[in-house]
């Protein structure tokens, strides 16, 4: 693996462009000043980042096919792993009929919804709690002079295909819950679904990218990153009713992992929330999600510029 490449440079050791100054051919003259527009700077960066992502999470993908029964074996070890946090809501119920006066169909809604958004980030961006050890052994520096974004490169450093089993297996806890659960289902209800996975997953990516960020700092900071990702995923498994109001405050308008699930499943449950929010915010997942994903990158951007390598 370590001879494979794809533009000239080693795809492990991962790209990025950064604090250099552009190439040459690129620069431009006193004569003829750059003339494109903030948004179409904006949107070449976005391009560049998405096709350097792109090409290094296909090498991963090649490496990790290239010894597929090894892959089967670690996808189903991730599938049975992740499955036991459902089987201890099964023995819960096993000794009770309601959890917070929800039954098991509408837990599973819950359960699937956070977990399949959350194993969809975990999919693409995973990888992004191994920057603070780079961070440490100064292994970051290699990326700042590869032609490529620092962040894509992170998100896709060692692209664990073996995820897929998290993803699955939130994937059947949630058809379970749909054919079980009892909604009497509309149009508005049946679009909400597939738009709060989207928003879920987008809410989690900001998060590992947030906490990514933060390690520029600390350095050693994955388990802090770790509690809110993997620990807001655990959280947002059961209703918010079983959870103090303070708490359910802080996850809606400080950490907003509310609008992962509690807030469109609700609605679409025919629950109310208990803070009493009104009907209309089940439908602002995607503007949150957006807004954290803003967040996340002048945070990350913020981190980048304070980094000043290991100093040996």
């Amino acid at each position: 693996m370590a001879e494979e490449t794809y533009g000239g440079v080693y795809a492990d050791a991962e790209p990025v462009r950064d604090r250099r100054r552009p190439p040459a051919h690129r620069r431009p003259s006193p004569a003829h000043p750059d003339r494109s527009s903030p948004g179409e700077g904006t949107y070449g960066r976005v391009r560049e980042g998405l096709r350097a992502y792109r090409l290094i999470t296909a090498m991963w993908i090649r490496s990790t096919m290239a010894y597929r029964a090894s892959f089967v074996m670690t996808t189903l070890g991730n599938l049975v792993a992740t499955a036991l946090d459902f089987v201890a809501i099964l023995l819960m119920f096993s000794r009770v009929d309601v959890l917070g006066g929800y039954r098991l169909p509408e837990i599973a809604f819950l359960y699937g919804l956070s977990a399949t958004a959350f194993g969809l980030a975990d999919l693409a961006i995973g990888s992004m709690d191994r920057l603070g050890r780079r961070v440490r052994d100064g292994t970051l520096d290699t990326l700042l002079v590869r032609p490529a974004p620092v962040l894509a490169q992170v998100a896709a450093d060692r692209f664990g295909l073996r995820r897929l089993g998290r993803v699955t297996q939130g994937a059947c806890v949630l058809g379970y819950a749909l054919a079980a659960v009892d909604v009497t289902w509309t149009p508005l209800k049946v679009a909400l679904v597939p738009l709060t996975l989207l928003s879920g997953g987008l809410i989690f990516c900001a998060l590992f990218v947030a906490g990514a960020a933060f390690q520029f700092v600390a350095q050693d900071a994955s388990e802090v990153q770790n509690s809110f990702t993997y620990g807001g995923q655990t959280l947002l498994q059961y209703p918010p009713t079983v959870f103090a109001k303070e708490l359910v405050r802080g996850v809606t308008f400080v950490l907003p992992l509310a609008f992962v699930n509690w807030l469109p499943a609700l609605y679409v449950l025919g629950r109310p929330y208990p803070l009493h929010l009104p009907a209309w915010v089940a439908f602002t997942p995607p503007l949150v999600a957006a807004a954290c994903c803003a967040a996340s990158g002048l945070a990350w951007r913020a981190g980048l510029r304070s980094y000043r390598s290991t100093g040996s």
